[in-house]
């Protein structure tokens, strides 16, 4: 018989599976974008498109759908429209012509996408009925929260309606079409010229945003008149007012990022110092082996529950040997075969066809190998919470090291920790020196190295145990040690380097964030993996431990060791090696 989860570890394990689910939603409708339009740097980091570190504008209310609500042909649509967006709208004329009063705004935006997805091929009858689903989902939800029991908020749900309609050539949503003839009786003299020419020039974005101008200055007059006159004061739904903008009218706003996200935000310290990293003190900055954390005797025995635990997991490492050969290694040219039936002659064999005239055998062909030019780096976050899931950690390093190995290819393990809590020596040095103000980074800097890349597995085996060592594990400095680590591969002869930085939050270090501000180390990581990002020579990847690490890095996955068993965790891992996850 088999014992129940814990409640709590089955809720964590449920909030990692919904994640994961909404990560594999997001990569595939990112996939579509990237498809549709062509561009290869566009993904989804914390729920917003982005082009390569760029956030993408909200564009229309209607593009923001909640993995709690919406069901995936909602999703499919979104990704449709924000396709057509990029595809059929000059964003500099747009940006041109948009109005500043943001009520105006925020509808002509939503004109303009209408008009985007008006523009669907006719022959893609799967994206015009992924667009149309998307609208009824919302609109419904818009009708469903009592937002149209309100005076303004059946005006925006009318105009939208309205224009979608005229633009699209579709029918509006039957639920609310009774609801709406009054307001369409009522805007019909004020706007029914602008109206007429939405469609007739949706192929023409210029002569389109007159009208759909026309329209968004109308309809916010007559929203500014009914805020004024307090028409809604003794509407029940009188508080849903300001839900109304929050739907429509607050799309510049960074929505808030999901508690299974990493949190991260600017310090203001660093954009005062215009992004200069300080370090206050590096004399205690240590750089050690593994092996030389812990006696031999502990050692030993961490190897032998590792061993265990790895026996336990049942993990085929000769076939994730043959996935990463495949993945990872090229067909390089190694020699020649000769007594080949075709390909190029051989001059050593000629004299063969004198004495053999039927001889046939007189050809070779290059022979080629795969060979792994590749250099693996796996950077463990040793902060205080990894703790827990030291021994799943430790498992997967050591199986990756020995399985990369197999297939040619060479692997590092680090590690990053602090020497002390709370800043240790060097936060006392700063209160001796009397607390100067924003002093940078102030702790005792610990990078370990578990496994050298010249190291081969065997012999680094006893050192991979100290994964195990439970007082190793401190506070985090993130950027410092993905900087480390790239600067360890650039001096590899390897051709192709890949660093998977391994954690399950934010930065954390009590004695910076204190000298400084909250956001001090998770900005610096952000503008670190930016940096790294940006000179192509390695590619880097977050995987975070039942956490979303998609602020930090722009190709991240969410890994759930309590859930996965066997090869999952290690197919998970090779997929994001591949460009399979979140780019």
């Amino acid at each position: 018989m088999t014992d129940a989860p814990a409640p709590a570890t089955a809720s964590a394990s449920a909030m990692q599976r919904r994640v994961r689910q909404e990560e594999q939603v997001a990569e595939l409708c990112a996939g579509v974008v990237r498809a549709f339009s062509g561009e290869r740097d566009l993904h989804f980091r914390g729920r917003r498109l982005h082009r390569g570190r760029v956030a993408l504008p909200w564009f229309a209310p209607h593009l923001h759908p909640s993995p709690e609500t919406d069901d995936f042909a909602s999703f499919r649509g979104v990704a449709d429209g924000l396709a057509l967006r990029l595809t059929v709208s000059d964003a500099a004329l747009h940006e041109s012509l948009r109005p500043e009063d943001p009520v105006e705004r925020m509808l002509f935006e939503m004109l303009e996408q209408f008009r985007a997805e008006a523009m669907a091929p006719d022959v893609m009858a799967g994206m015009r009925r992924n667009l149309r689903h998307r609208h009824e989902q919302w609109s419904l939800a818009f009708h469903h929260s009592g937002l149209t029991d309100t005076a303004r908020g059946l005006l925006l749900y009318a105009v939208a309606q309205i224009c979608r309609a005229r633009v699209s050539g579709q029918q509006v949503v039957e639920e609310t079409e009774d609801m709406l003839e009054a307001t369409r009786f009522h805007l019909a003299p004020l706007i029914g010229h602008a109206l007429a020419g939405l469609r007739r020039d949706r192929a023409d974005q210029a002569a389109y945003a007159v009208h759909a101008l026309a329209i968004a200055r109308t309809v916010a007059t007559m929203l500014h008149e009914a805020g004024e006159d307090s028409s809604d004061a003794h509407d029940p739904h009188v508080d849903d007012k300001r839900s109304v903008f929050m739907l429509v009218a607050d799309m510049d706003r960074e929505i808030v990022e999901r508690f299974t996200t990493a949190e991260s935000g600017r310090s203001a310290v660093l954009d005062d110092a215009g992004g200069a990293y300080r370090v206050f003190s590096d004399a205690y900055d240590r750089e050690h082996d593994a092996a030389t954390l812990a006696r031999k005797e502990v050692l030993a025995g961490h190897r032998e529950k590792l061993d265990r635990r790895i026996a336990v997991q049942g993990v085929n490492i000769a076939r994730l040997a043959r996935e990463l050969r495949a993945l990872l290694a090229d067909p390089t040219r190694d020699g020649w075969d000769g007594g080949q039936e075709e390909g190029l002659i051989d001059g050593r064999r000629l004299a063969q066809l004198v004495a053999s005239p039927t001889e046939r055998r007189l050809f070779r062909t290059e022979h080629l190998e795969p060979v792994a030019d590749c250099i693996v780096t796996l950077l463990i976050d040793c902060s205080g919470s990894m703790k827990e899931h030291a021994e799943s950690v430790a498992m997967m390093a050591d199986v990756f090291a020995r399985a990369l190995e197999q297939a040619g290819a060479a692997s590092e393990v680090l590690g990053f920790t602090t020497g002390a809590w709370n800043g240790g020596r060097a936060q006392r040095e700063w209160v001796r020196a009397g607390k100067p103000p924003q002093p940078g980074r102030l702790n005792e800097r610990c990078h370990i190295v578990f496994k050298a890349a010249a190291t081969p597995w065997r012999r680094a085996r006893p050192a991979m145990a100290a994964l195990l060592k439970a007082d190793l594990f401190r506070e985090g400095i993130d950027g410092e040690a993905v900087d480390w680590a790239c600067a360890r591969l650039r001096q590899r002869p390897e051709a192709r380097k890949l660093l998977l930085v391994i954690s399950d939050g934010s930065p954390m270090d009590s004695a910076t964030h204190l000298a400084n501000d909250a956001h001090y180390l998770d900005h610096h990581l952000r503008d670190v993996v930016a940096r790294q990002e940006q000179r192509r020579d390695i590619e880097i990847a977050g995987i975070g431990v039942g956490l979303d690490l998609s602020p930090y890095y722009s190709r991240s996955h969410v890994l759930d060791l309590a859930a996965s068993t066997g090869n999952t965790i290690f197919r998970e891992v090779i997929d994001l090696m591949a460009g399979r996850h979140r780019r």
